[in-house]
């Protein structure tokens, strides 16, 4: 059995030795690795669609919110005085990822947005509504 940093070695040899034609570099690579049986990806690079473009801004959001969640429930749990002022950043970046992410459902491709950051948007949403309420108790 061949370790794989070998055979990726060796591939990268032939491919720059042998496969000099007019062929594309990833046929070469095709057809050597059908000779190894062994499966090679090729990456193909993709520019950014519409939706991931909007699905980053949302996960770019979702970051901060999660951040600022985190400060403030810190700062709830040891009760400390900027408890409160934490409680409501954190509850401005939610409101700010709520809305971006609303926004981006009711436009085109707004499913495929909903199926891959929904759960998250909702379950940070319901994480600052418990921390509220634990604050609220105290």
């Amino acid at each position: 059995m061949i370790p794989r940093i070998l055979l990726r070695s060796s591939l990268l040899i032939f491919h720059r030795t042998y496969c000099i034609s007019t062929r594309s570099p990833s046929h070469s690579l095709r057809a050597y690795a059908s000779v190894l049986h062994k499966p090679i990806a090729i990456r193909s690079y993709v520019t950014k669609t519409p939706i991931d473009e909007k699905i980053e801004e949302i996960q770019e959001l979702y970051a901060t919110a999660k951040d600022e969640f985190e400060l403030a429930s810190e700062e709830t749990e040891k009760k400390t005085v900027y408890a409160a002022d934490d409680r409501a950043a954190a509850q401005e970046e939610l409101a700010k990822l709520k809305e971006a992410f609303e926004r981006a459902v009711g436009e085109e491709g707004g499913d495929e947005i909903k199926r891959r950051v929904g759960n998250r948007v909702r379950e940070l949403e319901s994480a600052v509504k418990a921390m509220e309420e634990r604050a609220m108790e105290d």
